[in-house]
């Protein structure tokens, strides 16, 4: 938590936040005096310039007045006045960090701020200045290589913008969601070690010496931004928060697939807010839902390349039991609870496979996994190739509205009610309604005895507060999705689906007594210009460009050619963005999060290979091998990939605990519960759109372990169908796939399906029956 002090306080206690600071120096320290907002309490930190080799900061353990403060400081000015007394140097708003190169240490301020939005009273802050200072008065010059790289280390790190997309808050924990943040009741460093935190490492020292984080600050990084919006005469506040993980963290061809430990490339969580816009005191109704994008968790890459726009994709086979995957979706329940809900939407044909190969991989992947899991716990898996259905006169977002729909109600939405009296510095609480020590960390799964019951409770304890309060809601569970880049395509559905959980979030509320928000509506065009600004921030930070939008620009009527001519110009960026501007980027990220530490008589940073470059952060800082050759290697033939075997992934290297596991038997192709097909031919029995992501009955149909999706596709899964709306809207009588299951197995991915499909003409329109993959 920002500026917040756990070191000392009791249970009942309240933290108290230091938010204004002002730096001073002698010829030997430098003195920091913090105060809080309300003036009432003012602290020093002393840090050595002597020793420039170590960082020594010393917390005076007083809590000064203002007039005691300023005379401490007279006192510090006279003992030191023989060597020049002491010197206003700069008021600054935190402490990002410190960071040593290869000399002494510098410090990382905040010297201008501004505000960018609230939450209930909780103000969040962006960057608009900050300055690096160096601790020693006299840095060591006299080696010019030593200084010259010094230099050049510094240059490098600066390269990291912090006015640009990061973000924090003094009293709101806006590392965490909302949820999280009022049902766990958690202070100090603990914030920190989060993965949304980007200066865990720059703050490390501090915090270890002090334990506590009275002077930094924890920056986010990703997107934030705050609008307010009215539905049938009401106003509200909607807040949509992107952050973006520190693990595994970098430029596009840099960091792709998951790593050993299981975290995955372009990691954002995205969180959506909305409360209602009232007077300060009066009750306030707030609402939240959760949703993820991640790279897909596979060991896959790509290579940047000067002379192709489109470098190949490289699948390895280093994990043949997906360790590194399951490490991953183990994570994601830790995180938000089951069930896990995975929307897939690379294509699913290309004429020189490339994402393909990864839709096939990935299928295993899941298929394998779901094999150990029991049945309530499985992970639940659509493909659905947007980019082809976009191209065709189909109403993408209508489609994508729907399973963001079926995903809602499988995980819920979070809603409570709240007053904004709370403590002078305190955190809000959901005390207004449940007893902080009954709100689990962990939200029960909703199919368990202890959900049923943990509900029964909370909704007893809300009676006995107030009649007129609305019992709370709580997500578990998430929404995952991914495309290639989890940029464009991804931020299209990640759209559909905040458009569909606002219309949750506003009933719940009170606001509409539809759950269901019109596409055409102001209020739908107002949420797209937000998700389209957050797609266009992300997409710069990983992919070094504005994001794809021709569904948006389509949805607005924008001109087809001025879309193509933007569309063109994006393309060209990103392009030279990935051959010319990533490396060194990646380089200034490394060495921000500490993947990269320098030391003299070792590789500076800038001298190391691209394979090294890859090995950075994987194992921890500075562990590369010298000698690494890398695991891929391109395939000269159209489609082929060549496989490097020889470096497995060695599960007893891997540190994890195994919720996901129940059963890490051999797997054998088909479930236990899987009925023995006919070999002739199959006919897909309809299941209810209610089952689309719901429970695994036994009609479900496989063939050696391959089933089809949507478009007729083979992969390995659980099937069932949907009815698909066309762009009218109109749905259609059921139609039977049949096709003969001679010859079919897990290698023949690719094999081509007849699928023969029935349309209904209406005076609307018509739509389409297809068939939904769901494991």
């Amino acid at each position: 938590m920002a500026g917040e002090s756990g070191s000392d306080a009791g249970p009942d206690s309240s933290p108290c936040y230091l938010q204004k600071f002002r730096l001073y120096e002698t010829r030997s320290n430098f003195y920091m005096i913090g105060r809080d907002k309300n003036r009432t309490l003012w602290m020093v930190l002393k840090i050595d310039r002597l020793d420039p080799s170590e960082l020594t900061v010393i917390e005076d353990s007083t809590a000064y007045s203002e007039i005691e403060c300023f005379d401490l400081l007279r006192r510090i000015h006279e003992g030191n006045r023989s060597s020049g007394g002491l010197k206003f140097v700069t008021a600054c708003y935190g402490i990002v960090g410190f960071i040593k190169f290869l000399g002494s240490y510098s410090m990382m301020l905040i010297t201008k701020r501004k505000k960018i939005g609230a939450i209930c009273g909780h103000t969040v802050y962006a960057i608009s200045k900050s300055e690096m200072i160096p601790i020693s008065k006299s840095p060591n010059q006299s080696n010019m290589a030593y200084s010259k790289n010094e230099k050049r280390y510094k240059k490098l790190l600066l390269t990291v913008d912090l006015t640009k997309d990061f973000f924090f808050s003094y009293t709101y924990n806006v590392m965490h969601s909302l949820q999280r943040n009022l049902c766990r009741n958690e202070t100090g460093e603990v914030h920190y070690e989060t993965m949304f935190v980007w200066n865990e490492f720059l703050t490390r020292g501090i915090r270890n010496t002090l334990k506590n984080t009275l002077w930094t600050v924890a920056l986010v990084y990703g997107f934030f931004k705050q609008v307010k919006l009215s539905v049938s005469g009401r106003d509200f506040c909607l807040t949509l928060i992107s952050r973006r993980s520190r693990h595994y963290a970098g430029t596009r061809y840099m960091k792709r697939g998951v790593n050993e430990k299981g975290r995955v490339a372009n990691d954002v969580e995205t969180e959506q807010i909305v409360f209602e816009d009232v007077h300060e005191g009066c009750p306030t109704q707030i609402s939240s839902v959760v949703q993820n994008r991640g790279s897909i968790p596979l060991f896959w890459s790509q290579e940047t390349s000067r002379l192709n726009l489109k470098p190949d994709i490289i699948l390895s086979k280093k994990d043949p039991n997906y360790e590194a995957t399951r490490l991953h979706f183990e994570d994601l329940v830790r995180r938000y609870g089951n069930p896990i809900i995975i929307l897939n939407l690379i294509k699913r044909f290309e004429k020189k496979p490339r994402e393909s190969i990864l839709r096939a991989e990935f299928a295993n992947a899941i298929r394998f996994i779901n094999k150990s899991l029991s049945k309530e716990n499985r992970l639940r898996f659509l493909h659905w190739d947007l980019n082809r259905h976009s191209r065709k006169a189909t109403n993408v977002l209508t489609l994508l509205g729907r399973v963001a729909d079926y995903a809602l109600n499988l995980t819920g939405i979070f809603y409570c009610q709240v007053t904004s009296n709370r403590r002078q510095d305190g955190l809000l609480t959901l005390s207004c309604l449940v007893k902080s020590d009954e709100c689990p960390a962990k939200i029960p799964s909703e199919k368990s005895d202890d959900f049923e019951k943990w509900e029964t409770d909370v909704a007893n304890d809300n009676e006995s507060i107030s009649e007129n309060a609305k019992p709370p809601m709580f997500q578990t569970g998430v929404l995952r999705t991914n495309c290639i880049d989890c940029l464009d395509r991804t931020n299209v559905a990640q759209y559909a689906y905040g458009l569909v959980a606002l219309g949750h979030q506003l009933h719940a509320m009170g606001f509409t007594e539809s759950q269901t928000i019109d596409q055409n509506s102001p209020l739908a065009e107002d949420l797209m210009s937000v998700y389209e600004a957050m797609g266009d921030t992300l997409a710069l930070q990983y992919g070094g460009s504005a994001a794809h939008n021709k569904i948006f620009c389509q949805r607005r009527g924008q001109w087809k050619a001025a879309t193509q001519s933007q569309e063109f110009f994006r393309t060209l960026q990103r392009y030279y963005s990935n051959a010319y501007m990533d490396a060194e980027k990646q380089s200034a990220i490394n060495l921000f999060l500490g993947h990269f530490q320098p030391q003299q008589g070792k590789p500076a940073l800038w001298e190391l290979d691209s394979v090294q470059h890859y090995s950075i952060g994987r194992n921890g800082p500075n562990r590369y091998n010298e000698n690494a050759r890398p695991s891929f290697k391109r395939s000269l033939s159209d489609g082929n990939i060549v496989c490097d075997m020889d470096s497995p992934l060695a599960p007893s290297n891997i540190g994890h605990r195994q919720p996901l596991c129940e059963n890490r038997g051999t797997f054998n192709g088909l479930s236990e519960s899987t009925p023995e097909i006919p070999t002739s031919e199959i006919s897909y029995s309809r299941m209810s759109c209610r089952q689309l992501f719901g429970d695994m009955e036994d009609q479900f149909l496989e063939i050696d372990g391959i089933c089809y999706d949507e478009n007729g596709d083979e992969c390995n899964c659980t099937n069932f169908d949907l009815d698909w709306p066309s762009s009218s809207g109109n749905s259609c009588d059921d139609d039977i796939f049949d096709r003969s299951t001679t010859g079919l197995s897990s290698e023949n991915i690719g094999a081509e399906l007849k699928i023969d499909m029935t349309t209904s003409p209406s005076e609307s329109g018509s739509s389409i029956k297809v068939s939904i993959v769901v494991f």
